[in-house]
């Protein structure tokens, strides 16, 4: 799948949620193994961290970052529970009361310690937009040096090919008035980031062949694709989670034939975190 270093347009397929559940753990070694997916993003706090372990070290292949939890699951810090969604988070931003930096140097300390390198760092749900969190983030990446961190503003989509819901834009104009200010705290702390993001607006609604026309239209640079694969399960029915059967689909997008022919044709070079930092 490797196209040669002197490819003008690579891609990282990240999935985010490793160690959320078993199924999901499954599915993401399953896109790892026989599809496009390059990387995964390791859940501290998740129900099946210690699963996603043992499955990263008996596929060292698969490339593993951090993927920074402060809505959803336990805090580390105390076993009580973080905010359940985002408005809670931002509530408790402003009072002042939840340990942000504590919090994620914990989780990252924890991946480290069982083992597994990471080799870049997002957030669940993107919480590093929020200035404290992406303050915290860009400080645990210069002290671990851990370079690589997301930047979630995707490229221009049509939204009539790719089904995009007149809600999901508007929250995606809403994000790029945070573009600038992101990217300056990042560089101030010597943080990387891919030149382009793309699957905030896709999420859970592609197939084979949007997944396809997006590799074919990739812009020149280098691209992060997150992606949530996985095998639907009970232990993921029972998760508090809006995203079930639509893993699966996203699973079957990622390991389709057509997807790996849009790769060669396109001349796209599929890559790592852990590939670009050589």
């Amino acid at each position: 799948m490797r196209l040669g270093l002197a490819a003008s347009k690579q891609l990282v397929v990240n999935a985010d949620d490793f160690g959320f559940t078993s199924d999901v753990n499954h599915g993401i070694l399953d896109a790892h193994r026989n599809g496009i997916l390059t990387s995964a993003t390791l859940m501290a706090n998740g129900g099946a961290f210690d699963h996603a372990v043992r499955l990263s070290h008996e596929n060292p292949s698969l490339d593993v970052g951090c993927h920074l939890v402060l809505v959803g699951g336990r805090s580390l810090l105390d076993g009580q529970p973080l905010p359940a969604n985002v408005p809670d988070l931002l509530k408790r931003l402003m009072r002042g009361s939840i340990r942000v930096y504590e919090e994620l140097a914990a989780q990252v300390r924890r991946i480290r310690e069982s083992g597994v390198r990471p080799t870049h760092l997002d957030t669940h749900k993107h919480t590093h937009l929020a200035p404290p969190v992406l303050r915290a983030v860009a400080r645990i990446s210069a002290e671990s040096g851990i370079r690589w961190v997301r930047r979630p503003f995707d490229i221009p989509m049509d939204a009539a090919v790719f089904r995009i819901p007149a809600s999901t834009r508007r929250i995606t104009l809403m994000l790029r008035m945070l573009k600038g200010h992101t990217r300056r705290v990042l560089k101030a702390r010597g943080c990387r980031s891919t030149d382009h993001f793309a699957g905030f607006q896709i999420t859970g609604r592609y197939g084979p062949a949007e997944l396809a026309r997006l590799i074919q239209n990739l812009p020149e640079g280098v691209t992060e694709f997150m992606c949530h694969p996985g095998l639907c399960g009970e232990e993921l029915r029972q998760a508090s989670t809006r995203l079930k059967e639509s893993r699966a689909l996203e699973l079957a997008a990622l390991t389709a034939t057509e997807v790996r022919q849009a790769v060669r044709d396109s001349g796209v070079q599929i890559v790592s975190f852990r590939d670009l930092s050589v």
